[in-house]
């Protein structure tokens, strides 16, 4: 990551509000920090520091003690060219659709924009940048209903911003994941600028939730599938993987890590499953006999997240209680819990096939207008082999 000689700066930018803001930074952004303050600037909840431009002669005097300040304290003092960011941000935010707001981020030390780097899902520049140049601050648009973007400056150029995304709750691993958009830029107006954001990003955007979304539930029933058809083979043979024989008194054990596997694997489709459920329209496709499947898939997954609800509020009863349950009490609401669940995973197990097909066929259509450079959505899974037999009793 570049960054400065200086080690420690102010940026001046002159907002809308009738105010001029600054943001510290800096490996030493404390002495950034009390220049400002010392100088008059009232620190705002946003790591920002404002100064009103009520009364211009306070306000000369405000900045002139802070030129003197800042040079005391080893401070560079710099007013940036572009709009301050939230200007910006909030004026994008006005023209997009819905309720969206605009928040401003401060990161005075270089490595606190480090921390964004697990949370941005992006393939493009914004992620780049984060990584190798100096992003002092940046603007969160949110929508309230779970899509949150990313705009900050773009590094090397005086008028451009980048637009990207944070991952959307319920996903990990979001770094260099396949299925991301890609950040665009944008001129920072504020109606060309979400007009390029609802026309080209946010169709790439939802387009790439719903394919990961599709990805992890595919996912999650093959690997269920996968070990469900292992663990029949072991029990048939009567040896492990490795050759070495299941003795009696391991299978009980056996069987419970299977179950523990089957739960943690099917708790991403109790998640990501319903929002790629609602796009699928048999009748529309080229398979309209999916829909008696769909509704059996759509009746599972409220049975399987009234379970869950059921376990979390039993593991939130715990946890106001300095009671301990047995281990034998425990082990066997956990195995009344799989019991519950297993219909439920049987069902998708049969009718994966149909939800593929139709997820696959509700995909929302990338942009047709200067598509999202370097965004390749993958193509969903190889369609499910039949289930094997019933699953093995669970404990």
């Amino acid at each position: 990551m570049t960054s400065t000689s200086a080690p420690a700066q102010i940026t001046l930018f002159f907002s809308r509000s009738a105010r001029i803001i600054a943001a510290a930074n800096g490996e030493k952004y404390a002495w950034a920090q009390t220049a400002l303050e010392a100088s008059g600037f009232q620190r705002r909840q946003d790591g920002t520091y404002a100064l009103a431009l009520g009364d211009p002669q306070a306000a000369q005097a405000a900045l002139i003690s802070l030129l003197r300040t800042a040079d005391r304290h080893r401070t560079i003092v710099k007013i940036t060219g572009p709009s301050y960011i939230g200007d910006v941000a909030e004026g994008i935010a006005g023209h997009l659709p819905g309720e969206w707001s605009a928040t401003v981020d401060v990161y005075s030390h270089p490595v606190w924009q480090e921390d964004l780097v697990p949370w941005l899902w992006d393939a493009g520049e914004l992620s780049q940048a984060i990584r190798t140049a100096r992003i002092p601050y940046a603007a969160v648009l949110t929508d309230g209903a779970g899509i949150n973007l990313l705009l900050i400056e773009r590094p090397g150029h005086h008028h451009d911003y980048v637009v990207g995304a944070f991952a959307p709750d319920g996903f990990d691993d979001n770094y260099d994941e396949p299925h991301a958009p890609s950040s665009i830029v944008v001129p920072g107006a504020a109606q060309p600028s979400a007009h390029a954001i609802i026309d080209r990003f946010l169709p790439a955007y939802h387009q790439a939730v719903h394919t990961r979304r599709t990805a992890a539930v595919a996912s999650a029933l093959s690997r269920i599938r996968e070990e469900g058809q292992t663990w029949e083979v072991i029990k048939e043979s009567g040896r492990y993987s490795d050759g070495s024989p299941l003795a009696a008194e391991g299978l009980p054990g056996a069987e419970e890590a299977f179950a523990g596997l089957s739960w943690s694997e099917f708790r991403d489709v109790l998640l990501h499953a319903p929002a790629a459920l609602e796009r699928c329209r048999p009748a529309d496709s080229a398979w309209p006999q999916d829909a008696a499947a769909l509704d059996r898939l759509q009746g599972a997954l409220g049975r399987g997240q009234e379970i869950l609800s059921d376990w979390n509020a039993r593991l939130g009863g715990l946890r106001t209680t300095s009671r301990t349950p047995p281990r034998e009490s425990d082990a066997d609401v956990k195995a009344a819990r799989d019991a519950r669940m297993q219909p439920v995973i049987e069902t998708w197990l049969a009718d994966g096939d149909a939800f593929l097909r139709q997820a696959g066929a509700a995909a929302p259509a990338s942009p047709s207008a200067e598509p999202v450079r370097g965004h390749t959505v993958a193509a969903l899974p190889p369609a499910l082999p039949a289930p094997p037999g019933p699953v093995p009793a669970r404990r």
